[in-house]
């Protein structure tokens, strides 16, 4: 079975740009780490970049600080082809800083500087309305809606984007240490929930929203809805398994050496998008599908031998080498 191409209709990724800042040193606290390297991040512009890396068609909305750090992160866009019309500059507010530690297993843990940073301070007026219209796939996640008035925003973009006929993908990336509690995360992710077409959530976000510690179908199942069209469960080094209406199943990982997670994920998303926005028939296609989720998998495998995010996700090229070597 032959992997689908990757399509040429417009994906949008909706949400924060910040810089992580990353020990030279893994394995160490961030009090101890000696120094750090700037790596520019953010869950939905790193979706935006591996699409674009992939050979797909991608733009970003969000706010960034009219600071050094803003303008580098609009350039970062720009030089990976990321359409940047739906970027604002706040000039009162600093782009969002994260300190990472990361630990041995290149597992991470955060630290956030913002208080508040422009990207939550997007309203819903500084949206580019016509960009989402342009879309086929809408994708966003949850650190929006942590605050007013980029809740506004985000809620805003979503309607507008479902009336538009685009499909909505959503990742919730949970970052609890930006929320004001456990409570509240939970509940405000939920709140869109039966929004979304494609729903992607790892094994301990599965945890959190379940709020049991199993990791198996009827878990899962649980967070369906009718209207959904697949959902996506990521399992690390286990691959990742996949239910839909009709079918379910897990498709396997592929095994390399792991230095940093950071983006695995993103580039999962961002290689699923890729190869079903011109193409949604794919989602009620099993074989299909799982060609497409092999190729998800062994995307976001190659982004876990890289320091940082943006530099290490793939080309086409560099997952069907994996692919075939495997």
């Amino acid at each position: 079975m032959a992997l689908p191409p990757t399509g040429a209709g417009l994906i949008v990724s909706f949400g924060e740009m910040l810089i992580d800042f990353v020990p030279t040193v893994s394995g160490v606290s961030l009090a101890e780490a000696p120094g750090f390297l700037k790596a520019p991040g953010g869950a939905p512009a790193n979706v935006a970049i591996a699409v674009a890396r992939l050979g797909g068609k991608a733009a970003f909305i969000g706010k960034l600080g009219d600071d050094e750090f803003g303008q580098m992160l609009a350039g970062i866009l720009q030089e990976n082809n990321v359409k940047a019309d739906g970027i604002k500059f706040d000039e009162g507010a600093r782009t969002a800083l994260a300190f990472v530690t990361l630990r041995a297993d290149g597992e991470r843990e955060f630290m956030f500087y913002r208080n508040p940073s422009a990207d939550m301070l997007l309203t819903p007026e500084d949206l580019n309305l016509e960009l989402i219209r342009s879309a086929k796939v809408f994708h966003y996640g949850s650190i929006s809606l942590i605050v007013e008035p980029c809740r506004s925003a985000h809620l805003k973009a979503m309607e507008v984007a479902k009336e538009a006929g685009c499909l909505l993908s959503y990742d919730p990336n949970l970052r609890l240490p930006l929320w004001p509690s456990a409570e509240e995360a939970r509940q405000q992710i939920l709140s869109i929930w039966d929004k979304a077409d494609v729903i992607k959530v790892s094994d301990v976000e599965l945890e959190f929203l379940t709020g049991s510690d199993r990791i198996d179908d009827a878990s899962a199942l649980s967070l369906w809805h009718p209207n959904l069209k697949l959902l996506l469960v990521t399992l690390g080094e286990h691959g990742s398994r996949y239910y839909t209406k009709n079918f379910h199943g897990s498709v396997e990982a592929f095994h390399v050496n792991t230095v940093d997670t950071t983006g695995a994920g993103d580039s999962y998303v961002g290689a699923l998008l890729s190869k079903i926005v011109d193409d949604q028939s794919i989602l009620e296609d099993e074989p299909r599908l799982r060609e497409v989720l092999k190729f998800a998998n062994a995307c976001g495998a190659i982004t876990t031998t890289k320091k940082g995010a943006i530099p290490a996700l793939p080309t086409e090229a560099d997952a069907l080498n994996l692919i075939n070597e495997a």
